[in-house]
């Protein structure tokens, strides 16, 4: 944890405006809606092996080059498709990480012709709230039992690269969880 000049504590992010922003005002915070939540999870998958900053600088490349990341549209993306974004320098250019995100937007129609929703699925994975924060990083875990649960109904759903440690970074971006560690600036918003 870094203190900042002005006596708040950040528990990430300090140093860089778009980091410090999105700790701030995004991390821990509840997302809902189809797009957004296949976006997190596109996000999460895309980062395995790169630092979150470097993702969240590619961010807006990724919004554009996935059409906002609304899973009809990506859903019909072909191999055309693939080989355009491979040569997109706004995002990371792994084909497996490119496939993976088309993949996942054809298990997002595949949930709704089912009658399900992205959005339901993924809340009903939240766990209970903590009692107290944690107190340190090394309080926090790479993956939960329930971030177990998640990866392995997403799979069975058609999802890719959605391991527990990937779904449980995803939880706790999109506000199922929240890591922030006590003192942190954020547990007072």
């Amino acid at each position: 944890m870094i203190t900042e000049p002005n006596d708040l504590v950040r528990c990430f992010g300090n140093g860089d405006p778009l980091y410090e922003a999105y700790h701030d005002d995004e991390w821990g915070v509840p997302v809902h809606g189809e797009a957004a939540l296949l976006e997190r999870i596109v996000l999460e998958g895309a980062q395995s092996g790169l630092s979150w900053v470097t993702i969240l600088r590619k961010r807006e490349g990724y919004r554009e080059a996935f059409a906002g990341f609304e899973p009809a549209v990506v859903a019909e993306f072909g191999e055309a498709d693939v080989e355009r974004l491979l040569g997109d320098p706004g995002i990371v250019r792994n084909r497996r990480k490119i496939e993976s995100a088309i993949t996942n937007a054809r298990a997002v129609v595949g949930l709704h012709e089912a009658g399900d929703t992205l959005d339901e699925l993924f809340w009903s994975f939240a766990p209970a709230a903590r009692e107290a924060a944690p107190a340190t990083w090394a309080d926090v875990p790479a993956s939960t039992p329930e971030s177990v649960a998640l990866a392995k109904e997403l799979k069975r759903r058609g999802f890719v690269f959605v391991g527990p440690t990937t779904m449980y970074a995803a939880m706790q971006a999109c506000g199922l969880v929240d890591d922030h560690i006590a003192g942190c600036l954020a547990l007072t918003r």
